[in-house]
């Protein structure tokens, strides 16, 4: 399965994320690094937060953050993949999986 990830790797693309966006579009998500909480204000719509060590091993996954109420954390990890809602169950992704992540 291909992804297309954005990547977020400055404070400033960081604070913005996914703010202001009406969506994403299908296959796509965005990569925060280093990330280790995330947050739902200003956001339009739900999530699917998946947490990865700086090997792109997947620590946790929270599924359908929604808008504005979501707020999920992981101490251990480095980066969060933001992906559509559903998006982590439709890709079969799990905890202990290692991605192969071609990040431009």
């Amino acid at each position: 399965m291909l992804l297309y990830i954005e990547k977020a790797d400055t404070f400033f693309k960081r604070l913005i994320g996914l703010t202001g966006r009406k969506s994403l579009p299908p296959s796509h998500g965005l990569l925060l690094s280093p990330c280790i909480s995330i947050h739902m204000l200003f956001m339009r719509f739900p999530i699917d937060a998946v947490f990865l060590d700086k090997n792109f091993k997947i620590k946790k996954i929270v599924s359908n953050l929604k808008p504005w109420l979501g707020f999920a954390f992981s101490f251990d990890s480095f980066a969060v993949l933001e992906l559509n809602a559903g998006e982590a169950e439709r890709l079969h992704l799990s905890v202990g999986q290692s991605l192969k992540l071609e990040i431009t």
